[in-house]
């Protein structure tokens, strides 16, 4: 493996096995064989040869083109075995449900996995409950519960607990939902997301007001301006991050599986949203790796790119059976729709070394064709392994339950694509983070307490091979960050490197946009916004993200108060 030292450092902090004493047991590629070995058993599930997609997954692996999410890495092989990210549960309005789903979460920490919950089937505050004769205190405060439970939760001693907590804009106790987080102390344990619906969108759209539902007893319970619940939004969005917004009705229209149910939630960072009692295995193509020398300059390998998103489909399929399941609704869910989820990483990697710039219109393109790529041969991969395995077992009534799928053997998998953020995934494979910009170009990056040093790899190689490298420019672009205003620096380079900073917000939505548009689930992406945005910069993103048919959308203005969970790693 072409591990750097950072990658090293993360992998010795986090994922290789230890034993009692807490001495590293295993090498980065006995790590790797632990995975492949574990994953391929499932082989023997169908009449496979275990021994021979052992290699292909491991080879597939140490080359960096592909790697799974976080949990798969760290469980794979272990008596827990818990190997999926991104889970959905259930919040009914019942001391019971609120607390059997907060055990079940308590579980789905400890191994690793991030928990999603929508909060709306909750009576609001004050409402009335007739079992005791007294009133109820609302969802936000549920939450607060969930919250201090997942900060006493040690995840399998790898990582803190990930949450993501929904509310309906249709809830009475919203405002309070939209304000929670504006108090620094609140919640540092989720991050949060208002599901809007079209008809409040249009509501907003048309200067009207819309109608609050007791979900006890679907009651009209009052109305409010569509305009002034978006301003408390964006307020809060501006300060602090958080709310998030998720397009519930735009996430249903694509549900593959309406007859099992509709989805209210997704997991903490917004790219997976799954039924209650759902889970998905995710793992990502680095696509800094799918390239090759081209006659004038690099270009992608796409012969290579087809082969591993196809090996990655079959390795997650796989991922499904080899997983040791915390709860068993959830494996009940789970092998019964087989969602899986493709992403990229490396994606402002591959693009300077194409020489494209990330917010340029022929970046947009590109991105289109490369999604629609992986998406169709992920597609393909997942109906040839029906053809050897069988459909998913929820197929009939599914969205793909239509005679040219059904004659052709049907489909393994509900899902097959999703774009993760990939955080600590990136930092082992040496290249950037899912579909994100550059954050800078050299900078100094805490990761469990220990502070990585980061300078981007190609800008080193472009400024040696051109004659600019110097150790007081390198010290220069680590104070600042960007390139810009570095007269030693040529403009061709600057605008190549460009950060997270320097591209103004609708340039984000439009890279998300373009992905969304051939990924089964949704995206993840961070709207970076600069320290000095002002509010109507946050409302023209979200008026934005909802025009241009994203999922969901999260805005991020520098140095905005923030609880501890930005990103989870998946």
């Amino acid at each position: 493996m072409e591990l750097s030292e950072n990658a090293l450092t993360v992998l010795r902090a986090r994922y290789l096995l230890r034993d009692e004493q807490g001495n590293i047991i295993e090498t980065p590629e006995e790590m790797l064989h632990r995975v492949a070995r574990t994953i391929a058993s499932s082989e023997r599930i169908y009449g496979g040869a275990p021994g021979k997609w052992e290699a292909e997954f491991f080879d597939m692996m140490n080359r960096l083109l592909f790697l799974p999410n976080t949990p798969t890495l760290i469980n794979a092989g272990k008596d827990s075995g818990q190997l999926a990210a991104c889970f959905v549960l259930p919040v009914d309005d019942s001391m019971r449900s609120i607390f059997d789903s907060l055990r079940n979460a308590a579980l789905i920490l400890q191994s690793g996995g991030g928990t999603g919950f929508s909060f709306s089937r909750l009576r609001p505050r004050s409402d009335i409950v007739k079992s005791t004769g007294g009133v109820a205190s609302g969802p936000v405060s549920f939450m607060r519960i969930y919250n201090t439970a997942t900060e006493v939760i040690k995840q399998g001693g790898a990582r803190r607990g990930a949450n993501m907590g929904i509310l309906r804009i249709d809830h009475p106790d919203i405002l309070e939902f939209i304000r929670i987080k504006r108090r620094e102390e609140e919640l540092l344990n989720f991050n949060i997301s208002i599901a809007v619906t079209d008809a409040f969108m249009e509501a907003l759209k048309n200067g009207a007001e819309y109608d609050l539902l007791n979900p006890r007893s679907g009651r009209i319970t009052g109305r409010l301006r569509a305009r002034d619940v978006f301003n408390e939004i964006v307020e809060s969005a501006w300060a602090t991050g958080d709310p998030g917004l998720i397009f519930i009705d735009r996430i249903n229209r694509d549900n593959p599986t309406p007859h099992i149910g509709e989805i209210e939630s997704t997991n903490p960072c917004g790219e997976q949203p799954l039924l209650p009692f759902e889970a998905c295995i995710l793992g990502s193509v680095n696509l800094s790796r799918i390239l090759k020398p081209g006659t004038r300059t690099m270009e992608i390998d796409w012969d290579l790119l087809a082969r591993i998103v196809r090996l990655s489909v079959r390795f997650l399929d796989d991922a499904i059976d080899a997983n040791k399941y915390p709860v068993p609704e959830i494996e009940k869910m789970h092998k019964g729709n087989r969602k899986i989820g493709l992403g990229v990483m490396g994606w402002a990697d591959m693009l300077i070394r194409l020489g494209i710039r990330y917010n340029s219109p022929g970046a947009l393109t590109l991105a289109r064709e490369v999604m629609r790529f992986i998406r169709d041969n992920a597609r393909d991969a997942s109906t040839g392994l029906a053809r050897q395995r069988g459909a998913f077992p929820n197929f009939r009534g599914s969205v793909y339950d239509i005679p040219e799928i059904s004659l052709k053997g049907g489909i393994r998998n509900a899902t097959t694509t999703t774009i993760a953020p990939t955080g600590t995934l990136s930092l082992i494979a040496g290249c950037s983070s899912g579909i994100e910009p550059l954050f800078a170009v050299a900078y100094k990056r805490l990761v469990l307490d220990t502070e990585l040093d980061e300078i981007h790899p190609y800008f080193l190689e472009v400024a040696k091979q051109r004659g600019f490298y110097s150790d007081e420019l390198i010290e220069k672009i680590r104070a600042r960050g960007t390139l810009r205003g570095l007269r030693e620096i040529p403009p061709d380079v600057k605008r190549l490197f460009v950060t997270a900073h320097e591209i103004p917000p609708e340039d984000h939505i439009e890279v998300q946009a373009a992905f969304q548009e051939f990924t089964d689930n949704a995206v993840s992406k961070t709207i970076n916004l600069k320290h000095r945005a002002a509010r109507d910069d946050v409302a023209r993103a979200f008026l934005l993200a909802y025009e241009k048919g994203c999922k969901g959308v999260t805005v991020f203005r520098y140095g905005s108060k923030r609880g501890t969970l930005v990103k989870f790693e998946s």
